[in-house]
This record gives C-alpha cells, sequence and structure tokens, in this order.
C-alpha cells in the first residue's frame, strides 16, 4: 500500500537544477536506498519528503496520519540538556507512550556514548551524529528516513545497526555509500542521475546489474537517434521545404533529433599515476609504544613497510587508529621505540578533516595549488583534465570551493592530495561522505598506485576492495595483523575466538583430552578450499603484472646501455631499474605462492 507518492517534483539551488518532474512513491514494506553523486540532491530529496523542505515545483502527497523519523546529515540538539534528556525528548515529542529513558541510555551506550548523562555541547561531530542516529531509531514511525546513518560508526556498530534494521517491519528510506549494507538491508535503489530519480528493484548489487541493461538500451537508442539525425541533417542540406505536411512533421523530427539531451556515458577512471621515486627504505617500526594517561592504545607494536603494502587499519572508535597514521606522518610523537621514514617517502594524507581546503578558491585554482601537472605512464595529465575524471566538469571547476557541498569537498580534497603525486598515501576514514561514484574512481586510482597505501576505513566493502593486510587494534594495547581484507580478518578472528576457547577447555580437561565441537563431537580444524576474495582479486592480476614489470625493467636495461656515457644518468636508470627488478622479484614470488594453492584446492 502507498504511504507517500511524489508528484513533479523540481528543485533548483542556486543555478543548479537538482531535479525536475520526479513522480515516484514509497509502499508501506519498502526498503529503499538512495544514491548519487555528491551534489545531486540526496540530502535535500531526503528533506523533502520529510517535510522539512519545499519543493520548487510538484508537491509530496502522504497517507492521513503517517508518522515519520528523520535523521538528519547534521543534526541540532538543545544545549542546555543533557545527551540522554535530548534523545529522551526527541522520542517523546513523537508521541511515544511509554517511558523511553532506559531503552534510550541502553542504545547509547551501544552506540559509543558512555556518558548519556553528560552535556550534548562536548560531544563531537560524530557522537552528535550517534546520538541523533538512537533518537531516530526509537521514535515510533510509518517511515524512518536516515542521512548517512553509518558515517562515524565503527565495524561492530556497523554490523548491529544492519541487523537492527533488517528486523525493522515499516518503510525506510536511506542515503548511505556504505555497499555491503546496501546489500543487506534495502529491497529498492533510488538513483538520483541527471535530474531524474530511477527506480530500481532489488539491493545494490541487483541495481548494478540492471543499471548496465538500462544504459546498454540507453546506449542502442542513442546510436539509432544519431544515424537517424544524420540521414534527415543530409535531407536538410539538399533545400528541404516545408510545402507539404508531411515534409513539415519531416522538418520537426530533424529538429527534435537535433535539440536531444545526448547521452553521457560513464567515465570509466584507469589513471596509471608514476608516483615519486621510492628508495630502498621505505617505513620502519621498532617497538612503537603509545599511551594517553592511563588508557594504552598499543605496545611494542614492529612492522617494515615494504613498496606494495596495502594496509587497512580497523577497531573502534577511539582506539588510536589516526593517532596511529599521525605516529607515521610524524606529527605524533610515539612513547618509546622508534619509527624511521625513507629519505625518498612523500607522504599524501587525506584526513578526516578537509584541513586544507581554502574556500575562497575557484577548483581549478585549488588543486593547481597542488599541482599544475600529474605524470601518468600515458603522459602528463593536467588539474583540469583530472577535475573531470573526478567528476568535476568544465562549467564547475570555475566554481569557488564554498558553494560545493559536503562531499564534493571530500572529493576536491582527496584530489588535491593525489595530485601531489606520494608514493605513501595514507587514508583516514576516506569513505566517509563520498558517494559510491567517487569511491569507485579512487579504488580504480588505488588499482593503479605504484606504492604504500594505509587506510583507515569501516567501510568493510573498501576495505575487501583495496587492502591486502588487516592491522586490527583488539584492546589491552593489542595490535594484531592479518592477511587478506576484511572477510579474511573476520575468518582468522573467529579462528582466534575458536582455538582459544579450545585451548581452554583442553587445559581444564587436563592433558590428552580430546578437543571438542558442539554437542561434544571432536573438533575439526576448517580447511580452505579457494582463493579468498583479495587472494582471487591479486592471482587474477599478478600475471598481466609480471609482465608490465618485465618490460619495464627491459626497457630501463636499453635506456642503460644507450647512456652507459653519462654516469649521473647511468645511476639514476640503475636505481630505477633496481627497484622494478625488486618488485618484480616480489610479484613472481607471490604468483607463484598463490598459483601453488590454487592447484592444491584442486587437486
Amino acid at each position: 500500500m502507498n504511504i507517500l507518492t511524489l508528484e513533479n517534483i523540481g528543485k533548483t539551488q542556486g543555478n543548479k537544477i537538482l531535479f525536475e518532474n520526479v513522480n515516484t512513491g514509497i509502499d508501506e514494506q519498502d526498503r529503499i536506498g538512495v544514491i548519487g553523486v555528491n551534489g545531486t540532491g540526496k540530502s535535500t530529496l531526503l528533506s523533502i519528503i520529510a517535510g522539512e523542505a519545499e519543493p520548487d515545483t510538484g508537491s509530496v502527497v502522504t497517507r492521513s496520519g503517517l508518522r515519520i523519523s528523520f535523521l538528519r546529515q547534521n543534526p541540532v540538539f538543545d544545549p542546555d540538556r543533557s545527551v540522554l534528556e535530548n534523545v529522551a525528548n526527541i522520542v517523546q515529542g513523537h508521541e511515544a507512550h511509554w517511558n523511553v529513558e532506559g531503552e534510550a541510555r541502553a542504545m547509547l551506550e551501544k552506540l559509543g556514548i558512555s556518558d548519556p548523562d553528560g552535556p550534548v555541547d562536548v560531544l563531537s561531530g560524530g557522537q552528535r551524529k550517534k546520538a541523533a542516529l538512537a533518537a531516530a531509531l526509537l521514535t515510533p514511525c510509518d517511515l524512518l528516513i536516515l542521512d548517512e546513518p553509518t558515517n562515524h560508526l565503527d565495524h561492530d556498530m556497523i554490523e548491529w545497526l544492519q541487523s537492527w534494521l533488517e528486523s525493522y517491519p515499516h518503510a525506510l528510506l536511506m542515503v548511505t555509500h556504505d555497499r555491503y549494507f546496501l546489500d543487506e538491508v534495502t529491497g529498492v535503489i533510488w538513483e538520483i542521475d541527471r535530474h531524474s530519480i530511477y527506480r530500481y528493484e532489488g539491493n545494490y548489487e541487483a541495481y548494478l546489474q540492471k543499471k548496465q541493461e538500462r544504459l546498454d538500451f540507453a546506449k542502442a537508442a542513442e546510436r539509432k537517434m544519431a544515424a537517424l539525425y544524420k540521414q534527415d541533417l543530409a535531407w536538410m542540406m539538399r533545400g528541404a521545404r516545408a510545402r507539404s505536411t508531411k515534409q513539415k512533421a519531416h522538418i520537426q523530427r530533424f529538429e527534435a533529433l537535433r535539440d536531444r539531451e545526448k547521452l553521457i556515458e560513464e567515465r570509466n577512471v584507469a589513471i596509471a599515476s608514476l608516483p615519486t621515486r621510492m628508495g630502498n627504505k621505505t617505513i620502519e617500526m621498532e617497538n612503537v609504544s603509545k599511551s594517553y594517561g592511563d588508557k594504552l592504545l598499543f605496545r611494542d607494536f614492529t612492522y617494515s613497510f615494504i613498496r606494495t603494502d596495502r594496509i587497512g587499519i580497523i577497531g573502534p572508535n577511539g582506539c588510536g587508529k589516526s593517532t596511529l597514521v599521525k605516529m607515521i606522518l610524524g606529527q605524533i610523537p610515539a612513547d618509546t621505540g622508534r619509527i624511521d621514514i625513507g629519505q625518498t617517502i612523500v607522504f599524501g594524507y587525506f584526513g578526516q578533516e578537509n584541513e586544507a581546503l581554502d574556500e575562497s578558491l575557484r577548483v581549478i585554482d585549488y588543486v593547481r595549488e597542488g599541482a599544475e601537472f600529474i605524470r601518468t605512464e600515458e603522459g602528463l595529465v593536467s588539474a583540469s583534465n583530472m577535475c573531470e575524471r573526478f567528476l568535476f566538469d568544465k562549467d564547475q571547476q570555475y566554481t569557488l570551493v564554498s558553494k560545493l557541498s559536503g562531499g564534493e569537498k571530500r572529493r576536491l580534497y582527496l584530489l588535491r592530495v593525489l595530485m601531489q603525486a606520494p608514493n605513501v598515501l595514507i587514508l583516514d576514514e576516506p569513505t566517509n561522505d563520498l558517494d559510491i561514484q567517487t569511491l569507485q574512481v579512487l579504488e580504480d586510482y588505488l588499482d593503479h598506485f605504484a606504492g604504500i597505501i594505509v587506510a583507515v576505513s569501516h567501510d568493510r566493502y573498501f576495505l575487501d576492495r583495496v587492502v591486502t593486510r588487516i592491522f586490527s587494534f583488539e584492546g589491552d594495547g593489542k595490535l594484531t595483523q592479518s592477511e587478506g581484507g576484511y572477510e579474511e580478518y573476520l575468518e582468522h578472528r573467529r579462528e582466534r575466538v575458536e582455538n582459544a576457547k579450545a585451548e581452554k577447555e583442553s587445559t581444564q580437561a587436563g592433558d590428552g583430552a580430546v578437543k571438542k565441537g558442539r554437542g561434544g563431537k571432536p573438533r575439526q580444524e576448517r580447511k580452505k578450499t579457494r582463493l579468498s576474495y583479495t587472494e582471487q582479486r591479486e592471482y587474477d592480476t599478478l600475471e598481466a603484472r609480471v609482465d608490465e614489470l618485465t618490460r619495464q625493467s627491459e626497457e630501463l636495461q636499453r635506456q642503460m646501455d644507450e647512456a652507459a656515457t653519462s654516469y649521473m644518468r647511468l645511476q639514476e636508470l640503475s636505481e630505477q631499474k633496481e627497484q622494478v627488478d625488486q618488485e618484480l622479484d616480489e610479484s613472481i614470488l607471490r604468483f607463484l605462492e598463490l598459483q601453488e594453492m590454487v592447484e592444491g584446492f584442486e587437486s
């Protein structure tokens, strides 16, 4: 049954059309995820549906007595009330007929707010969002609207919220860029694209397939219209005259084809950037420890980075993830131990805040401050071209930074970092406030990035897509390492828990006791039967990488032979070849290792 209908909705922001002539609806059991590039009006659409903003044209028709609970992107609280009082007041203001303080306290603590009775004005932006999320979830409603509910939540909180929403019995409408979350929670996708809203039945995975089908159909239709326009243009150039009704109709068809909105194909970004040359010494951490007062973050951590490292850092909020990356950057000193940085290391740091964003500049000028060109394997790419690849078209490049949406500012800040050609990328929560299309651009860039990547992230899809090793904060000063992406980390963690439990049971039963599983049966060790997602992706690309590195090594050798009389040039080429050959050896060994695993599964 339909509970809300959008009729010919249109909205403009300044001179920018967000959407127009939108006609769609929400049924009482719909679970809708809204996606689209930042700046297309996702949050504005949610505000219109929630009744907090008015469309420029059209109307929102709701079922009589429809109750709506809305989590805003930037929640507002009463500064004179405590956190708990604010949440309870919001819930009770929606005609809740029970004492909500007990439930509110439990949910706030579940979301990591340890002092619900404290003043609200001491909360960070992330904590305020969590308090608002608790209020939204507890408010009785027929339609729950959530704007970026997973931002600022750690992995355990995201999985708890996912489970909570999976059992939620009413209509759900939300904006989120967490692709695993969309897959598990939603059954409908709304995509805002070129001023229109497209509705796709199914979750995010189904959306990807159905969108491609729509685009394929649109491309075929565009090819037919382009061919017809070419024929009509030739007819017009032969001197068509509107002497009959038939000819008038033909001319009108030509004009309609001429003035049609052309299909703009989505850009596929593959930027094989050339980072600043990296020497043999990268980043070495030995017996590093850090505490704040009585709180121990980690103790005696040792790790030496290699050139091909893709590290993901995970753990609960406040455990020390950002502190660790800032120690690597040299912004925070270690309490004990040493951190040595190679002389050739050039950091690119994408922090949680847009630290270096000068809002008085135009977009193109801000990017050019970082660099006028970026060097790639295909040659030099200009700042303007890079802006286009990162979804800033020609017109938007001359917009003031202050006019951009929050997500667009994050995208611009990311581009500025990449333009500096670093050889070590430090990404602290890079997926916060970035839309899915920009995340895909970033992931494609990282696929071709020939340097070290260190990423702090709560985005499970991003971690599985990008990283090959996880550093996990496990509490009590433990910082553990796990091979693979996030799914492999979960599997390793389950194995550690099971092994610890079995060891405890074995110790309690005495020597010679048989390790038992559920029902008292002997516990079988889990045997791996296939490559993990991350290993399979690595295996699929390594052979081509080996071929490319071999080609680079041979080319460098050829240049060395030609430069035999120039000592400086020969030394420079020799260092480059040494670096390429080392990576080639590592890639060959890794390929053989994975190939041996595959052959073991088949035998």
